[in-house]
């Protein structure tokens, strides 16, 4: 149960301010504030399978239990980033390109709030410099071979300090005070990804999304580390990107694979590949 007595009322998500910003007919409109949660994520597969509408929206001010890919920790204190998770009930094909939305959504919302152009380090992650911003987690439920609803789950640090927790961060992060020296308000930034989020899932499969995509990896062309979840570790370098996200890769030992999904490191090398 949410505690109203956690973050003083001048710290909040101001949601009438948000709500006032959304250009959205859909996402954002159906919007549920909490100020504490488990996590966001929790929160919407419950609001989910009550039957909540395509679109729905569940943010909050602090996760005590936020968690990124592959079940790390997302530190989540409280009033200092966005906090939130989108209900989407896509087809196959839209499901499919989900995590391309969402990056590019994203990296919109800030580049359209503030005047930093971060990137994205393939496949979910918001960077500046290669310092982490902000995160992905796309969840889906299936029902009889078809998507039934996705959770987009998205974290973007707004005035985050991640010194105090050095401990549990296992690589290097940001911020947007960070990055612009200054507390910055986070209802545009919030309202932006809404809006942004909302225009790309409208362009799914379409030529312009694909490209801005590409053109805001900073994966490509680089010689990479892509860890499995089984463990296994393939080097090689980052060729290219298909049409449906998957990254493509010449393996150190020359032979192409593909993968839809894994950890990728960039590898520091004088290789003139």
């Amino acid at each position: 149960m949410t505690n109203p007595d956690l973050l003083p009322p001048d710290q909040r998500l101001d949601i009438d301010q948000t709500r006032a910003l959304l250009t959205t007919t859909e996402f954002g409109q159906n919007l549920h504030y909490l100020v504490q949660t488990t996590s966001t994520m929790d929160e919407a597969r419950r609001l989910a399978e009550e039957g909540a509408p395509h679109g729905t929206v569940v943010v909050a001010d602090e996760q005590t239990a936020g968690r990124g890919t592959k079940g790390r920790i997302w530190v989540s204190p409280p009033g200092q980033s966005i906090h939130t998770t989108l209900i989407v009930r896509p087809d196959i094909e839209q499901l499919k390109r989900l995590s391309i939305i969402s990056a590019v959504a994203a990296t919109d919302a800030v580049r359209e709030a503030t005047p930093l152009q971060p990137t994205i380090k393939w496949p979910n992650d918001l960077q500046m410099e290669h310092r982490k911003m902000g995160g992905i987690l796309i969840e889906a439920d299936w029902t009889e071979g078809q998507p039934h609803y996705a959770l987009v789950g998205i974290g973007i640090n707004v005035n985050f300090d991640p010194a105090p927790w050095a401990t549990q961060i296992d690589r290097p992060a940001t911020s947007l005070m960070i990055e612009l020296g200054a507390r910055q308000a986070r209802e545009p930034v919030f309202a932006a990804l809404l809006n942004a989020f909302e225009r790309r899932y409208q362009q799914a499969g379409a030529t312009e999304l694909h490209e801005t995509w590409i053109s805001r990896l900073n994966t490509l062309n680089r010689n990479v580390t892509v860890t499995l979840t089984n463990g296994e570790a393939i080097n090689g370098r980052a060729m290219g990107v298909d049409q449906a996200g998957a990254l493509i890769v010449q393996t150190d030992d020359g032979a192409e694979r593909t993968f839809i999904a894994g950890e990728v490191t960039l590898r520091e090398t004088t290789d003139p590949r």
